[in-house]
């Protein structure tokens, strides 16, 4: 195809168009807010000190947990209602936001001198109430975001994320060159979000968001959200069982430097749940895979180039992780390198069947979505139990990625109800992945098994 034509597939406000404009979008967005977060990260780790790192992982773990253990769906059950462009139904779920983030506010300031307890690290008491206030601030964050999104027009919603990304890791840099303290982490997350708010409220088309409590609106949304919300709970455990259970089990500074390491590692997974999210459930809902065989082709292709990107990404940080880490970080930070290949291994069987999770959601299934969330969250809590009684921080890392392999046979289950299910596909990459990994391994293994001790 020629360069011309490759243009005017992007021109259009067919879906194909618009899903090709923010894929791209989503993709660039993404690249920028990297580079921005590497190089903010790669200042931050010489202006602050290990254990740094290590408690603001630990707030962020609190905070994903009051977020998750309140989450109704309303983004997801925008995306997929047919109510989802309706005012009214709209500023009921944005009003349901705002009540939500004060309550979370409020939850935090009650729980957080428990937590400092609970962790031994008395800095928390007063970092958790400071820090949840993003949740009151981010509770006004309109639904023109998610309208955006619903349609897959993201160029503005793009543009206006780099602008906020920016503010945040401004704010950091300066305020770490400032104070020197973990502090600097916590006010730059407040900027970013009061600025995230700011910024989409003034620029974003549609008319603003009121206080409305509509009964229709609000069933619809208690009633799909029910089964969002305990998925969000167990997702809330799947995603962040590494730091609830290694924050506990591991030292501040060592677990500090798993997060160096997996920052690195969470790459090409970050962009898999961009995709994921922002594109995946607009395009199952207008082309269901099981209305015909043209849309399963369709989203084979999809599919296809975009596990082919997700794998490509790993298996370079993977390969190159090491030489990487020992480049830009000093000394104490040394092993993060080997984190880092472990995780991204780890991560591959993710990323292979990343694009099965939305099709439930996209038909409004939102049990069969919890049940994969829950079978997800159970497994890998066991997979770092077992890995950490036996083997330390390498055993954990090991059994985080067989635990991903476990769950293989529940994501079949709900593709295959679904009819997404693409066996080809997920036999073809997991070969791939498998040499990936043994490659990345052998190359990098005298870091690596320097974890062990």
């Amino acid at each position: 195809m020629s360069m011309a034509g490759r243009f005017a597939m992007l021109r259009g406000d067919g879906l194909g168009a618009r899903v090709m404009r923010s894929s791209l979008l989503t993709v660039g967005g993404f690249g920028f807010s990297q580079v921005v977060r590497l190089a903010s990260n790669l200042i931050l780790t010489r202006l602050l000190f290990p254990e740094a790192f290590g408690l603001m992982s630990l707030v962020m773990v609190f905070l994903m947990a009051l977020h998750q253990f309140s989450d109704v769906g309303a983004i997801p059950a925008i995306l997929q209602s047919k109510r989802g462009d309706d005012r009214d139904f709209l500023d009921t779920a944005w009003t349901m936001q705002v009540l939500r983030g004060g309550g979370l506010w409020l939850v935090a300031c009650a729980l957080a001198w428990p937590m400092s307890r609970i962790y031994d690290a008395p800095e928390l008491a007063l970092m958790l109430p400071v820090a949840a206030l993003t949740s009151v601030i981010d509770g006004f964050r309109p639904t023109a975001m998610v309208t955006a999104n619903r349609h897959l027009m993201l160029g503005r919603v793009t543009l206006l994320d780099m602008f906020v990304q920016l503010s945040g890791v401004i704010a950091a840099v300066v305020l770490a060159w400032w104070w020197g303290s973990v502090w600097a982490l916590v006010v730059s997350a407040l900027v970013g979000s009061l600025v995230q708010v700011w910024l989409n409220t003034q620029f974003l088309p549609g008319p603003r968001n009121r206080f409305v409590w509509e009964e229709e609106a609000r069933k619809e949304l208690f009633s799909f959200g029910k089964w969002v919300l305990l998925a969000t709970i167990a997702g809330f455990f799947y995603n962040q069982a590494d730091k609830i259970l290694m924050g506990k089990a591991l030292p501040l500074d060592v677990f500090g430097v798993y997060n160096i390491g997996f920052f690195w590692a969470s790459f090409p997974l970050m962009l898999g749940y961009m995709v994921t999210q922002k594109i995946l459930i607009p395009i199952y809902r207008d082309t269901p895979p099981k209305e015909s065989a043209e849309n399963f082709a369709r989203l084979r292709k999809m599919r296809v180039a975009v596990t082919a990107l997700l794998l490509g990404c790993v298996g370079v940080f993977a390969l190159g992780a090491v030489w990487l880490v020992q480049l830009l970080y000093d000394s104490r930070y040394e092993q993060a390198g080997a984190v880092a290949v472990v995780v991204a291994c780890a991560q591959m069987p993710v990323l292979i069947v990343m694009t099965y999770d939305q099709a439930a959601l996209a038909a409004g299934d939102s049990k069969r979505f919890f049940v994969l969330a829950l079978s997800r969250a159970v497994l890998v809590w066991i997979g770092l139990l077992i890995g950490l009684e036996f083997a330390g921080l390498l055993g954990a890392l090991i059994g985080q990625g067989l635990s991903y392999f476990a769950a293989y046979p529940v994501v079949v289950w709900l593709a295959r109800r679904m009819g997404a299910w693409d066996g080809l596909h997920d036999l073809g990459f997991g070969l791939l992945a498998l040499a990936l990994a043994s490659l990345a391994l052998w190359v990098n293994w005298g870091a690596v098994s320097g974890l062990a001790g």
